[in-house]
This record gives C-alpha cells, sequence and structure tokens, in this order.
C-alpha cells in the first residue's frame, strides 16, 4: 500500500494518491491531471476510483478531466447533485481498492455533501482518514459558504457539522492517521495548522473544536466566530466544480505569446487585465503601465481569487521567461480562464521595444522612520490579525483583501507609503493604487519585518471593533 500527499503550498491544498495492488484512487485531484497518470503509470497501475470529498469552493479540481482520460468514475457523498455523471455513494459504503477499503463517512456541514474516506489496511484495521474540509489540523470547515445551496444560516450548518464530527469522527481510533484538504493559509477554514498530517488522537487533545466536553451551542458560537468574508470567487469554482469545465490543455493552448506591439494594442484596446506575476523586485523596477503585480512565488492564486473580482475578464500575462504555462495552469486552478496571451520576451521585450514603463518608490524601513518624523501619511496592508497582534502607532490598518473599501483614504497628492510583513503584498497594494492614478504610492522594503529592527513606535493591541 502506497499513500502519497500531493500538497500544493500555494493553494495549501492537499491530493491524495492511493494505491494497492496495482490499484489507484485519487482524492481531491488538482485541475492538471497528468501527474496523476504518469504516476499511476510508473506503477503499473491503474487509477481505479476518483474520490471527491465535496463541491470545492477554493479551487477547481481535476475530477472531470481525470475522470475523461481513464475511465475512472467520480465517487461525491449522498446530497451531490453534480450535472455529469458520477457515482453518489451512501453513506458506508465500501470501496475495494487492491488489499484494502475505502469507506464513505457522510459527515454533512462544510457542506451538505461533504464526505471523508476512511482507509481500512489489508487487516481491516482502521488506517487512515481523508477528512477533506469537515477536519483540519487545529480546526474545522466553515459553515457559511453552502448557506445558499443548503438554505440554511451558517448557524444550522455549524450545528450539523458538530453532530458529524461527534458521530463520526471522534468515535474513531485515536491512532487513525488525518490527511485533511487543506493547512494553513486555506480561507476554507480560521486556525488551520502548518503541518498537513496529524492523527484523530492528537486532534482531539488540541482542536478546539473537537473539546470532549464542549456544548452544541459552544460549538456553534466559536466555529461561527470571527469568520471573514470568503473571496469573491469562490461561488464560481463551487459552480465549475459541480458543472464542469474546459481541459487545461485547451486554455493553454489559447493563450498566445504577443509581441510588444501587439500586447500593447490588445491591451488598450479591449478590457484586458494585464497581469505581471513577475518577483515584487522586477516589477518595482519596471513594469507595463496599469498592470497589476501578484507574484508566482508568493499566495498567488489566493490573492488572484481575492482581488481580481470578474473571473471572467480577460488576463494578458507577463510572466518570468520561460514560466507561461506555469502562470496559466496556476491561474485555472482557481478558475481563471481567460488567458488570452502573454508578453513573448516578458519585460525585457517590452523595454528593448523602446516602450514606455512605469516604475515604483521604494524606500528602506529606517528611510520610513525619517519620514514618520516628519508625520509622512503610513498604511498597514496586513490583516487584520497581523495588525491586531502588533502595528506602528497611529497607523491605520487597511488590509489588502479590501483595498478597495480603502481607496478615500489614500491621499490624492502628498506621498504616502504602503508596509505588509514582507514586501509582496505591500507591492500587490502599489501596483493597484498605481492603476487607479496613485503615483505617490512608495512601498516600504522588507515591510513589517523590517520595520521592527528600527526603533519605529509599535503597539500590539487595537480594539477590534476599530477594524473593517
Amino acid at each position: 500500500m502506497k499513500i502519497e500527499q500531493i500538497y500544493t503550498g500555494c493553494l495549501a491544498q492537499g491530493a491524495y494518491y492511493i494505491e494497492s495492488n496495482g490499484e489507484v484512487a485519487i482524492i481531491d485531484p488538482l485541475r492538471e491531471v497528468q501527474p496523476y497518470i504518469d504516476k499511476a503509470n510508473a506503477d503499473n497501475a491503474t487509477i481505479k476510483y476518483i474520490f471527491e470529498t465535496h463541491f470545492h469552493a477554493d479551487f477547481v479540481s481535476g475530477h472531470v478531466t481525470l475522470s475523461e482520460k481513464t475511465g475512472a468514475p467520480i465517487i461525491y457523498g449522498p446530497m451531490a447533485n453534480p450535472s455529469f455523471k458520477a457515482h453518489i455513494a451512501t453513506d458506508g459504503e465500501i470501496f475495494k481498492l487492491g488489499d484494502i477499503t475505502i469507506t464513505l463517512l457522510h459527515t454533512p456541514g462544510h457542506t451538505m455533501e461533504s464526505s471523508c474516506y476512511l482507509l481500512k489496511d489489508n487487516e481491516g484495521k482502521d488506517y487512515a482518514l481523508f477528512s477533506g474540509d469537515t477536519l483540519f489540523l487545529g480546526d474545522v470547515g466553515r459553515p457559511d459558504l453552502a448557506q445558499k445551496a443548503a438554505d440554511m444560516t451558517q448557524e444550522q450548518l455549524a450545528g450539523i457539522l458538530f453532530e458529524s464530527l461527534r458521530s463520526k469522527i471522534m468515535t474513531l481510533p485515536d491512532d487513525v492517521i488525518v490527511y485533511p484538504a487543506h493547512g494553513a493559509g486555506s480561507a476554507c477554514g480560521k486556525n488551520l495548522s502548518k503541518e498537513t498530517v496529524g492523527s484523530i488522537g492528537q486532534q482531539k487533545e488540541t482542536n478546539y473544536a473537537l473539546r470532549a466536553d464542549m456544548s452544541k451551542e459552544e460549538f456553534i458560537k466559536e466555529v461561527t466566530d470571527g469568520l471573514l468574508p470568503p473571496p469573491a470567487y469562490f461561488p464560481m469554482n463551487v459552480k465549475m466544480n459541480k458543472e464542469g469545465y474546459a481541459n487545461v490543455e485547451e486554455i493553454i493552448s489559447n493563450a498566445k505569446p504577443f509581441n510588444p506591439d501587439t500586447f500593447e494594442l490588445i491591451a488598450n484596446e479591449t478590457d484586458a487585465l494585464i497581469l505581471d506575476v513577475r518577483h515584487q523586485d522586477e516589477f518595482e523596477k519596471g513594469h507595463v503601465p496599469k498592470s497589476i503585480f501578484i507574484g508566482l512565488d508568493g499566495g498567488f492564486a489566493p490573492w488572484v481569487g481575492a482581488l481580481i473580482l470578474d473571473i471572467k475578464q480577460p488576463i494578458l500575462l507577463v510572466t518570468p521567461s520561460g514560466r507561461e504555462e506555469e502562470a496559466i495552469k496556476r491561474l485555472a486552478r482557481v478558475g481563471y480562464d481567460n488567458t488570452i496571451g502573454y508578453l513573448d520576451g516578458s519585460f525585457t521585450a517590452w523595454k528593448n521595444a523602446g516602450k514606455e514603463y512605469d516604475t515604483v518608490e521604494s524606500v528602506s524601513a529606517s528611510q520610513l522612520e525619517i519620514e514618520l518624523n516628519q508625520k509622512a501619511k503610513v498604511f498597514d496592508v496586513r490583516k487584520p490579525g497581523e495588525y491586531i497582534a502588533e502595528h506602528i502607532i497611529d497607523v491605520p490598518s487597511t488590509p489588502l483583501d479590501f483595498i478597495n473599501d480603502y481607496l478615500s483614504e489614500f491621499p490624492k497628492q502628498e506621498k504616502f507609503f504602503l508596509h505588509c510583513a514582507g514586501g509582496y503584498r505591500s507591492m500587490i497594494a502599489a501596483s493597484i493604487l498605481k492603476a487607479r492614478g496613485f503615483h505617490n504610492v512608495v512601498n516600504v522594503l522588507g515591510g513589517f519585518s523590517a520595520i521592527k529592527n528600527t526603533s519605529i513606535k509599535t503597539s500590539n493591541y487595537v480594539c477590534p471593533s476599530t477594524l473593517k
């Protein structure tokens, strides 16, 4: 028996490859499926099942394409209603895979079709639980995403999740391995651990939502407290996962390389968004005017989903040379399929063609200290929790996730400064503001990590009610 967790850090998502005696099951695959097929071929094995824990909101799963390519059935739990052919399993249904079995446990609450998969080894012993978004390490799935589909409140869904956890999960042996669908950084929960593999026993001891003495009312309150609004792209991803989608290979082939003149012409004559995915240091030195920066080497997909509100908007890419296909694939993972092309030769070609370009002014944290002494305006674009933990005194919180809500607060004429934790998010914010005509924005290099090494005064508390 082989169990492989295929973890994608950008999405904080875990897919699973399980092989036993020449038969393979894939759980919650990514949209590009060839790696799973290649693994099975290398093992001289056949993909027999594609298990989905639920209709995912934060990424487009590869179930449809993988089934088309392999003939393996797609398995969902009770109450799933996909538009494509799938096997809707019953609670407790058993699937034989080589010398092992996989039992579906219906665990509604995150969504009504949410299910976990319990793997029993060749001796029939409970061995591992693939817990989807029902149980994370340190947290459980948020109960607010499926309110409309289930015609229930988040409190009602949380109550159902409480029962699922108590009746199906906490009754399992403590040594059962837990393989969740997500880790830290996912918007599908609040307090996910950085660890990606745990055990039932560990979770009973450390997960706030699995406390033995917890009442249902306490559970509902704690699970629903402090939930931030979900990213705007979530409903569209659910729709795609329910109804089907284009093959990633088609999306890649539809994106064309454009020389600088053609790239500029298309950018000027269409509503295409110019998305620059190079490193922030490269973007700072030079970029196509009005382009938005979201770097591939940061939290790329979640920030795309949070900030590009129209999932169908045409996209023109500026990428590091050789990473064009990677960028297109990673956009498609979260449902952004309309990449029409990319700048052939990257930004170097743009400069060599003598095209006009823009830059971002940046200063060091020590220079910011001087500016603060002269009453400079500074804005903190980190998340509210980071801001509450510690921030520069008298500097307001303007989280990047909701930067459009704060546009009226940024000065139109005088210079102002942005910082995040390390420089990635503040450069995203700077690019958005520059695209909206704020050319007086200055980025703080190294962010709050560098600021803490200066004598700039900070505070570690602010009343949460003052934050949006």
